[in-house]
């Protein structure tokens, strides 16, 4: 059975620039990712706490193995000052970040980020966790609009800094 060339040729056509899409949504997504934990990890200064609020859908859903569910951006932000800010930092695994598009939506990241201790002078980071962000593109603009933080659990002694 012959295999017709022209789809061939035409699918092959498209996927150095199918992948040049998906380097440039990584690196957006990438950028993004950073700039939301740099603000989460400041979030002490009601400035930087702000700023992170502006990440996040005003109907975001938050899922927490072990914290729960909040429903919407003024919940979730709640729970960040009383558990977070001050308390712990994230850092990516940037190995482990993956970036998947959705179709006339935008994208879904999913990874490992680490927590490390703010609040002593250790800075030591022991607690490890899965994440999954479905991030929305509307008008020009990204914002998160799910997330599920999930598998947590403490890092090896040998592996934590």
């Amino acid at each position: 059975m012959k295999t017709p060339l022209l789809p061939l040729l035409l699918a092959l056509a498209c996927t150095p620039a199918m992948a040049a899409e998906g380097d440039d949504l990584t690196a957006t997504i990438t950028a993004l990712d950073h700039a939301v934990f740099d603000s989460f990890n400041h979030c002490s200064d009601p400035a930087q706490l702000r700023r992170h609020a502006s990440y996040f859908d005003a109907a975001v859903e938050f899922y927490h193995d072990t914290g729960g569910v909040t429903w919407t951006r003024d919940a979730m932000l709640a729970n960040t000052a009383r558990h977070a800010c001050g308390h712990f930092t994230r850092e990516l695994l940037p190995e482990t970040l993956e970036v998947f598009p959705v179709k006339d939506f935008g994208a879904i990241a999913r990874g490992q980020h680490r927590f490390c201790d703010s609040a002593s002078a250790s800075g030591k980071c022991e607690g490890l966790a899965d994440f999954t962000i479905v991030w929305r593109l509307r008008d020009g603009q990204w914002q998160i609009t799910r997330v599920l933080s999930y598998g947590h659990r403490a890092i090896a002694a040998d592996s934590a800094r």
